[in-house]
């Protein structure tokens, strides 16, 4: 029980550039995980975000794959996972979101909510995922902090409660006071030092004399309005995704992100009970079961290997003990689980709740995959969206077809994309959500396995997943739309319609066949 309530095990999400991978880095700072943050744009230093590792992430300045990092911060046990913020990763995210008990939402001051925020809040809100909002880049010019907390009410549905507050912004940004513990931080633009807090008696002349009276005076009022417009912090409309807390700061001068983190792992929810199609699952029970929500290949390049990414969610998972692997209904042991630091990994023996386990995968695992001591459990919620662009990929280089269908599987494995074999021309064809996946694969193709790939240009529209209790009209759909039929990596039917009117009039023509846009059916 004192390991469970120990963990804090949550995913930082935003729209690009609004800081996450920074804030990321600031935590490791504060775990002790890291000595010197990287600051994500600066080239001088030559060293690029702890948490983006791969080649191509270092080269963009991006993310694009969800790191998992671990650390112990005071008493706790916390697992941050950092996902990627481009709308072409958003898939990895939304999977990322099933692994979690919390989120945080980093919102840049200046823009305020973005398109890419809104949706993933929309996926919090379905799982009712306690959600902590934090507003970057305060250090910079940008809106009225009482706006932005009226935006984020409206754009995400959620009630909102101030535990710090800014005094003044951009240029004039003198620092953060800190309702949840009544204190006040004084800024200090610092890359590499952590600010130190002074405790002030806010009705006091203490307070003229570190920030001046105009802004002494504006912080009272604020405080004052506060208090009376949003109701008292309570710990429980938090946990239940009703209120969430929003805090004030920068992430890259390392400022409020203390605050931020001592305050999070105090009211943070430990790992929670968990539904699965067959029972709900209690967080206490002695018996280990946990569910694979991520694969990596060639977290190392000179091995080759692919990593499953399990999350545990009861009982104790030791090392060299048998599991049952539900899907192929066998048990098998794993001699060397990892724990993860980015790239960096060390062997354990034990994990818990709320941890995520790294396995040594041989192509036995695929994403949801569950494993327990013999029980027969499925966890659901981890879905395969349509993909929205599509690409025949041809071999460019002869020599090197085995290398090129190994990359192909592997990275197929991740669920980066998604691949379809016409059944017309044996072509195959990659659907993904966006465009720069083709790009990372390709890039990671050529890298990792050696191997080069050619697009050519698909003309379709939407991939549908399609069955029918009337066999019959099945077939016939089939030898109808002969051209358009492929199959998936599972072997199912699926429909490649090659236009919106096409599609349309496929389900009004034939009337028994489901078309389906998830591949969870």
């Amino acid at each position: 029980m004192n390991e469970i309530e120990r963990r804090r095990t949550f995913a930082i999400v935003s729209h690009p550039d609004a800081g996450k991978t920074t804030l990321t880095e600031k935590f490791l700072l504060f775990g002790g995980q890291i000595q010197v943050a990287g600051a994500v744009k600066n080239n001088k230093i030559r060293k690029t975000a702890t948490s983006d590792w791969m080649e191509i992430e270092k080269q963009r300045g991006i993310s694009v794959t969800t790191s998992v990092m671990e650390f112990d911060y005071k008493d706790y046990k916390v697992n941050i996972l950092d996902t990627p913020g481009h709308q072409d990763f958003a898939e990895d995210t939304f999977r990322t979101l099933t692994a979690v008990d919390s989120v945080i939402i980093v919102i840049d001051g200046a823009k305020g909510v973005e398109t890419q925020t809104r949706k993933l809040m929309n996926v919090c809100r379905m799982r009712q995922t306690p959600v902590i909002v934090f507003v970057n880049k305060m250090d910079r010019e940008g809106r009225d902090p009482f706006d932005l907390l009226d935006e984020i009410e409206q754009e995400l549905q959620i009630k909102v409660r101030p535990l710090s507050w800014p005094i003044n912004q951009g240029i004039h940004f003198k620092g953060v006071y800190n309702i949840y513990e009544d204190s006040l931080n004084l800024f200090t633009a610092d890359k590499q030092k952590i600010t130190e807090k002074i405790t002030v008696d806010i009705h006091s002349r203490e307070l003229e004399e570190k920030v001046g009276e105009q802004d002494a005076g504006k912080l009272r009022d604020d405080l004052e309005l506060i208090s009376e417009v949003y109701p008292a912090f309570e710990l429980s409309s938090y946990r239940s995704a009703e209120v969430a807390p929003v805090f004030f700061g920068s992430a890259l001068n390392n400022f409020g992100v203390k605050e931020l983190l001592d305050c999070f792992v105090q009211i943070a929810p430990p790992p929670q009970d968990i539904t699965a199609e067959e029972r709900t699952v209690k967080v206490t029970e002695n018996k280990f079961s946990g569910f694979i929500f991520k694969i990596t290949a060639n977290i190392d390049p000179n091995h080759r290997s692919c990593i499953a990414f399990c999350k545990v969610c009861s009982g104790r998972f030791q090392r060299n003990t048998p599991y049952y692997h539900v899907r192929l209904g066998k048990s098998m042991r794993f001699s060397s689980p990892t724990q993860f630091m980015a790239q960096r990994k060390s062997t354990i023996d034990e994990a818990y709740p709320g941890d995520i386990v790294g396995l040594p995968d041989n192509e036995i695992f695929k994403i949801g995959d569950t494993l327990t001591e013999g029980e027969l459990l499925h966890y659901k919620g981890l879905p395969s969206f349509s993909p929205e662009m599509f690409k025949y990929i041809e071999n460019a280089d002869p020599m090197k077809a085995k290398q090129l269908s190994k990359g192909i599987e592997q990275l197929m494995n991740e669920g980066v994309a998604q691949l379809f074999v016409n059944q017309f021309n044996n072509r195959r064809i990659i659907g993904t959500v966006g465009q720069l996946q083709f790009e990372v694969i390709q890039y990671r193709l050529e890298n990792e396995y050696n191997a080069k790939c050619r697009w050519e240009p698909a003309n379709l529209y939407k991939a549908c997943w399609i069955e029918s209790d009337d066999n019959a009209e099945l077939e016939e759909f089939k030898k109808r739309k002969f051209q358009y039929m492929a199959k998936d990596r599972e072997g199912r039917d699926v429909f490649l319609a090659d236009s919106g009117y096409v599609l349309q009039m496929a389900q009004q023509d034939f009337k028994h066949i489901k078309f389906h846009f998830t591949s969870e059916f």
